[in-house]
């Protein structure tokens, strides 16, 4: 269990930065500037910062991150040694025992995700580079905004859609781990596959894991950073206030014409769902044709054009209507920096298991023979 807490702290730690940005590439797909990896990187770190930006979103990944892999990894032990002892079949036992383990630590890393992942997909405070909706002065005000205004339950938004990426995800990481580093131990005749063969089956585990299971990640993610009519109404005014333009008419009608002596002015519009659908995301401000005289004296903060809206709690209606409406580009919204941040993620911490593990059963033997 410290193994897996220290092993899987390591890992997102590390690999944080790209989570950011595969959230932002799933909550605001139609941001030009996120489209691409490797740019929405550099346009985050360059607009934001790194701590505020690429790291937004730290402190309740880390909530998460620590105790729920040390109930994950208990579990995981627990029933893998006590299923191969029934004699049950490795892959069998490797899928169950992944699957158990998730579902053990769920409870604790949902919450944190919820937190995360909006802190994510707003970055910094006041971000006048691009609005979310959500504007959280950090993790602590965004607890008690939540709690305040959308209840307990919302920080647990997404719970069923979290478990559906989350428990195929663990299972198939883990026995696809399991089965690569058995073949590799085959391969090279020994039991012990170096660092570097440790450090590859933890990688192309979590990566294949990773792509596999990339569109349920997607509707997690629009899911757990949806907002109600009060909030949307509230970022629209926020976001009209920012820029010094009207706001715009109640949700679900058109906006009221606008003069002509307008202009340059960014009109915006938030899309709003009702709170218990699946929300395209919390970023769904759209600028609408623009005139010519309101010339703003700074840059605009980019907003997210709207996306299609689902309006089912069922998984497979909201993988339906995505991709009706968006394609596989829609279902594979963020699979790049997933790809790399599953695969180095997973290497990272099933190595630093791996090597935890032997220290410390090596110093229970040193302890023992003393």
């Amino acid at each position: 269990m410290i193994a897996g807490g220290l092993g899987g702290g390591m890992g997102d730690s590390f690999m944080h930065s790209l989570d950011t940005v595969k959230t932002r590439q799933q909550g605001a797909p139609n941001v030009p500037k996120y489209k691409s990896m490797l740019r929405a990187y550099a346009s985050i770190f360059r607009e934001e910062g790194f701590q505020k930006g690429l790291y937004s979103g730290f402190v309740p990944a880390m909530w998460g991150s620590l105790p729920g892999t040390t109930i994950f990894f208990g579990t995981y032990e627990f029933t893998k040694r006590n299923m191969i002892a029934y004699g049950v079949p490795d892959t069998l036992t490797h899928l169950t025992a992944g699957f158990l383990g998730d579902l053990a630590a769920s409870c604790i890393y949902v919450p944190s995700e919820v937190l995360k992942t909006r802190l994510q997909l707003q970055g910094r405070y006041n971000n006048e580079n691009f609005h979310s909706g959500y504007n959280y002065k950090g993790t602590w005000d965004a607890v008690r905004t939540i709690i305040r205004v959308e209840g307990w339950s919302a920080l647990f938004f997404g719970y069923k859609a979290t478990l559906l990426r989350d428990l195929p995800f663990s299972a198939l990481q883990l026995a696809f781990y399991e089965k690569f580093r058995s073949t590799t131990q085959i391969v090279i005749g020994s039991r012990d596959i170096g660092n570097t063969g440790e450090l590859l089956t933890g990688a192309a585990a979590g990566g294949l894991a990773g792509v596999i299971t990339t569109p349920m990640d997607v509707i997690k993610t629009r899911i757990q950073t949806q907002l109600d009519n009060e909030a949307a109404a509230a970022a629209v005014a926020a976001v009209s206030a920012t820029d010094n333009i009207p706001p715009l008419s109640n949700r679900g009608t058109k906006p009221s014409p606008v003069p002509p002596s307008f202009t340059d002015g960014p009109i915006v519009r938030l899309s709003v769902a009702r709170k218990q659908n699946i929300h395209t995301s919390a970023s769904t401000l759209m600028p609408a044709p623009s005139y010519s005289r309101l010339a703003p004296t700074k840059p605009l903060p980019t907003t997210a054009k709207e996306i299609a809206r689902i309006k089912s709690d069922s998984m497979l209606q909201a993988l339906s209507t995505i991709y009706k409406t968006e394609g596989m580009n829609g279902l594979l919204a963020g699979v790049g920096p997933r790809f790399v941040w599953t695969s180095v993620q997973s290497s990272i911490m099933l190595f630093a298991y791996q090597s935890i593990l032997k220290f410390l059963d090596g110093s229970a033997e040193s302890t023992v023979a003393f």
